[in-house]
Formats: structure tokens, sequence, C-alpha cells
């Protein structure tokens, strides 16, 4: 392949060095050098030898082009915050030019997925495309788009949505201007830095998100082992975090463990029974709903609480 295949303008259209580099928006720097490196192992010159010319044009072209500048850019937390931001500008313009479109199904996919959902669904997309994105040329072009447009409806579900601003046509009084809604602040758990907490966060809010941080790429690289075990880490942190055991659910049925995967889902519906994921999987595995909120509690030798001796004398009291 000649130089003249990869015209400027050409290059130019891959602007979105996460999706160049086919790395979620949400890696950490430990995680952008190891795919950083994955890619330049597989285009590096000594890696094409016994390729074609065109290949070899290819590979070169891309890495020194696109792949080298991408990784410069995203790999340190100046880089990444000035990346984010032009990024999140970019979702907020096209949701106001309602030019914002889910085109390939997995962005379709996770437009219309819960909350809860998104993280996963997203990881496991960026994978999938992510695994032949470096094939070819025209693959790379594909693919790298289909990240691109992925990424931005990622950061378009978690930013909700956007305030659009009518157009003033003259001077309006004091009194006209509607105030937005005060806008809530974000989770502590989906903001959590990855060199420490944030002010005024706990430690072990920190440490828990580090887990589903490392959990994510697990899923991503699809090593459903090591995600269970970092979800398992996270749910010893916070026990009561019933996103947390619907996470590990989902990552048992990816390992086809159906059991365990009931054992967190039906735990993460006793924590919150509107938890929309657990719902979701609850029904895929035929879990009873009504078991969960109906079956009266029992103590701690297995036999329901208000039977035996106590009831025997309650029932003696209420007689006299």
């Amino acid at each position: 392949m000649t130089s003249s295949a990869f015209p400027s303008d050409w290059i130019k259209k891959f602007s979105d060095p996460y999706a160049i580099l086919g790395v979620s928006v949400t890696a950490d720097e430990r995680r952008i050098a190891k795919r950083y490196r994955q890619v330049a192992k597989q285009l590096h010159p000594d890696q094409q030898l016994n390729a074609d010319e065109v290949v070899r044009e290819f590979a070169g072209q891309i890495l020194t082009r696109l792949v080298n500048p991408a990784y410069q850019r995203i790999k340190q937390d100046k880089g990444r915050l000035e990346t984010l931001a032009t990024l999140r500008f970019k979702v907020r313009r096209l949701s106001r030019e309602q030019k914002l479109i889910a085109r390939i199904p997995a962005a379709k996919q996770l437009m219309e997925a819960d909350e809860a959902e998104v993280d996963i669904l997203y990881e496991k997309a960026l994978s999938d495309l992510s695994e032949t994105q470096y094939v070819s040329a025209d693959e790379f072009a594909k693919q790298t788009a289909a990240i691109s447009e992925l990424n931005l409806i990622y950061l378009r579900c978690k930013m909700g949505d956007p305030v659009i601003r009518e157009k003033r046509t003259g001077l309006v009084s004091a009194g006209t201007i509607q105030q937005p809604p005060p806008v809530s602040p974000p989770p502590a758990t989906t903001t959590v830095s990855s060199t420490g907490p944030p002010v005024g966060e706990s430690t072990q809010i920190s440490y828990a998100q580090r887990h589903i941080n490392r959990a994510k790429a697990y899923i991503t690289n699809k090593s459903y082992p090591q995600a269970i075990k970092e979800l398992r880490d996270a749910v010893r942190i916070e026990p009561d975090n019933s996103n947390y055991h619907a996470m590990l659910g989902q990552a048992y049925l990816l390992q086809k463990m159906g059991g365990m995967a009931k054992v967190h889902l039906r735990q993460a519906l006793k924590l919150d029974p509107n938890n929309a994921v657990a719902l979701k999987s609850a029904r895929k595995l035929e879990i009873n709903l009504d078991e969960l909120t109906n079956r009266p509690e029992k103590n701690g030798n297995g036999h329901r609480k208000g039977g035996g001796l106590f009831k025997f004398f309650s029932r003696k009291q209420s007689t006299k």
C-alpha cells in the first residue's frame, strides 16, 4: 500500500485516540499502556517480515501516523482529561443538533440498556470490536469508526440528557429567565481517582471502585475468572451494594456458573428489589421473585423466627 492510500483527510477522520487504540474511555494509564504495547507489537516491522508489501505499508503508516500519536495524547492524566472534555463537548453538540444517532447494533443496545447494565455491555462490545481492529486497512477503518460511535453513545448514557438552551433573540427580562433544575452530583463510586480517594470520599469506596474498574478491564479481555475475583473483593468491601452483587451475578453468568449467579442476583434483589439489571438476569434464570419478598425470615438454626418456645409463651400470654 502506497502513501497515497493514507491522505491527510483520511487520517483526520480518526480523531478519537481511545477509538484508535481500541481501549475504553474509562481506562487508566496502566490499561492504556498494555493495549498500546499489544497493538504496537502487532504492527511492528519485525512482525511483518513475511507479509506482502501492502500489509507492511499499512502497518507502518497506522503505527506512526495514528497509534503512536494517540498513545502520546492519552498516556498521562492531563491528556486524558482534555480528550474526555473534547469528547463530552462533541456529545453535547451532536445531541443539541439531534445528530447523535446509534447506528451499529452494539450502540443501539447501549442506548436501550438500563443504567446499571451500561458498563458491562460497553466493555463487552468494545472487546468484540477491537479484537479484529488491526487485521487490515478496511477492517481498521470500519471497527475504529464503530468504536468511536460506541464511545460517544457510552458517554451520552453516562452524562444523561444534555440541557438544550434556546437561542436568545433579544433582551429578556430577568423575571422570564427560567433557572435549570439543580443537578444532583454523580454517585461517589463513579468518580474515583486511580491515584487515591477524591476529597470528601472514604478510602473504602475508593478501594471498592478500583476492584470494579479492574473487573471491567478483565471482562473486556474475556478473562471472566479474574473479573469474578475482583468483583468478589468489591462485594466484601461493600456487601450492601446491590449493583456490585448484580455485576458479580452477570460475571458468573458469562462464566456459565448459573448457581453462583443466582446467589448474587438474589442478594442484589434483596438489597434493592428494583435493581433493573438483577431483575432482567433473574428472569432469564427463572428465579422466583416472589420468594425474595414473601419468604419469612429464619434464625441461625434455619427455623422461622417466632416459632418454638417464644411462640408458645406468646400464645399463653394472649389467652390470659
